[in-house]
């Protein structure tokens, strides 16, 4: 089963190296793995879309807590969440092939970047489901090139996993990290610090 984990980190050279290394030495397979800033300075967010049982799970978690730059750890696989990803392609296109290549385009509701004479570069959003719907559909025009980012997730609601805390909210806590930093762990009860 492809489960999801929203994994966030400090900010630091190597980590994504050993974060992706603590999977293949298990033997897990990463579907995708994206990261990204977040809004708090110094902290990345990685979503890990990877094959795994309900038995490996917790003990992924586990094992990515034992890592220093690891702040908090979520399986969000069965949580009410927004997956989405990119994708760019370049698409052979014709003047006699590009209005039916637009009408394609048009139900999937993606952007065309560049046209040009003999094709078009195009962006899509969404699930990975209807991405890959839309590469299907563009097989027949004749795909030049495409990348695609990976999924990317967020929990549906209003619930706040990275709050930012006051210098005086942050002297009362424990578990405070660098620059009055605080990482809510909401589900999982895991909070992790800096020493």
């Amino acid at each position: 089963m492809v489960r999801t984990f929203i994994v966030y980190v400090a900010d630091h050279p190597g980590v994504l190296n050993r974060v992706s290394s603590l999977f293949r030495r298990r033997g897990y397979n990463i579907e995708s793995l994206t990261v990204g800033h977040t809004q708090v300075p110094a902290v990345s967010r990685m979503t890990v879309a990877v094959t795994i049982d309900e038995r490996g799970a917790p003990l992924v978690r586990a094992n990515l807590y034992k890592l220093a730059e690891v702040l908090n750890v979520e399986d969000i696989t069965h949580v009410p969440a927004f997956h989405r990803e990119m994708v760019l392609l370049k698409v052979a296109a014709s003047q006699k092939t590009q209005s039916e290549l637009m009408r394609v385009l048009e139900a999937f509701r993606a952007r065309v970047l560049e046209i040009s004479i003999e094709s078009l570069v195009i962006e899509a959003t969404g699930p990975e489901e209807e991405i890959d719907n839309l590469v299907e559909a563009l097989r027949p025009f004749g795909i030049l090139e495409m990348t695609r980012t990976g999924s990317v997730a967020m929990k549906r609601g209003s619930a706040q996993v990275l709050k930012r805390h006051s210098t005086s909210d942050a002297k009362s806590s424990s578990r405070t990290l660098p620059n009055e930093l605080s990482i809510i762990a909401s589900q999982s009860g895991h909070m992790r610090t800096e020493n």
